[in-house]
């Protein structure tokens, strides 16, 4: 057993030790300084404008007339709101499904655009956009259900004149596979509000994202290019000046799919990396305060996964090539810690990732097989 210094098993150790050690000081921050900030908000109780909800659909038979129930029963006065359903190519009878509860339901306006292809949901939604006569465009995924009074909440921040964007926190209906999604969401939903608390947050949720809708057409309407329309979208925003945020308050619940959970996952993994991907040319123009939080979430996207497939790699060399058994110790430790919850949540939100970035090369998902 050869017991001298190992330059292989030391770079592997500091890449474990960076991998580790960066998102944890980041939350830990997040959570005991930055949550601990006012929100420095300017809420008007008068501002009722009116607004678009727009629910991108395809082959929603089995959750789209649960859907425009729950916007009918949302608290905001109907005389203010319009429904835009788009639908690309549905094969299930969704449009039909539609105009029959539209029909039933006079006191609402619902608008039917009928696309002729499936190019994704980002031409869907400037689809919607150009025929959207509120003040303010909603994304209202199919599958999602809001509070009763989400709607109102959301717009009541957005009354602020500095704020462009509002989103939700989101409750998974049941728990994903090992319990993976609750496990994630809490540390997630952490960094979601207190980012906003700083100025914005760059990762938004399609089940409740509000926009003012000329801020919308100034950066010239969603990308069709990356399949995170939601979070890109809001991040431009903030790069003209205006706040996004996820208050604490504002939850939705989503329905995490029983099959394809994975893929799923993974797919939004990678419409994530789209959009870090694609922001970072822009970074040096974000204000100040949103520039830190864009820097370190895009390091945490895109590079921070790949340290510890490295750091897995050496440790393995290390172990084979000068049998060290601190590399042996170092790995088996790391198989051990699978049994913790947060620990192998967090494990499988990096194997998503890069997965996710090897996808992208030659795919990216932007029009995708729907998962139940």
């Amino acid at each position: 057993m050869d017991l001298r210094f190992d330059p292989i098993l030391s770079i592997a150790l500091v890449l474990v030790g960076v991998h580790f050690i960066v998102p944890i000081v980041y939350y830990l921050y997040a959570r005991f300084r930055l949550l601990e900030k006012p929100w420095n908000l300017s809420i008007s109780d008068v501002y009722k404008p009116k607004v678009s909800i727009v629910i991108p659909t395809y082959n929603e038979a089995g959750v789209i007339r649960e859907r425009l129930d729950n916007i009918y029963s949302q608290d905001y006065p109907r005389d203010l709101l319009e429904v835009i359903v788009v639908d690309s190519m549905s094969s299930d009878g969704t449009i039909d499904i539609v105009r029959e509860w539209s029909y039933n339901h006079h006191d609402i306006k619902v608008k039917i655009i009928s696309e002729e292809d499936r190019r994704g949901k980002a031409y869907a939604l400037n689809n919607a956009l150009r025929y959207a006569s509120g003040d303010v465009v909603v994304i209202a995924d199919a599958d999602a259900i809001w509070p009763r009074d989400a709607l109102s909440r959301a717009i009541s921040i957005l009354s602020d004149p500095l704020v462009g964007a509002v989103s939700c926190l989101k409750k998974p209906l049941k728990p994903g596979v090992m319990g993976v999604e609750e496990g994630y969401r809490q540390y997630y939903n952490i960094l979601r509000i207190a980012e906003s608390k700083v100025w914005a947050t760059p990762v938004f949720h399609g089940e409740l994202a509000v926009f003012k809708k000329d801020l919308l057409e100034r950066i010239g309407g969603f990308p069709v290019d990356i399949g995170a329309d939601d979070s890109y979208t809001a991040t431009r925003i903030a790069l003209l000046g205006y706040r996004a945020v996820i208050p604490e308050d504002l939850w939705v619940y989503e329905r995490v799919p029983s099959r394809g959970y994975t893929s799923w996952r993974i797919r939004r993994a990678q419409h994530l990396i789209q959009s870090f991907t694609k922001i970072i040319p822009e970074i040096r123009r974000a204000p100040k305060q949103f520039k830190k939080i864009l820097l370190v979430e895009s390091y945490i996207h895109l590079v921070n996964p790949w340290l510890l497939p490295l750091a897995t790699i050496l440790l393995l060399t290390s172990a084979t090539l000068h049998h060290n058994p601190t590399s042996i110790v170092v790995i088996g430790i790391g198989i051990l810690l699978l049994t913790i919850k947060p620990y192998r949540t967090w494990i499988t939100m990096q194997l998503y990732l890069i997965i996710a970035a090897i996808k992208n090369l030659y795919n990216k998902e932007i029009i995708w097989i729907k998962q139940s």
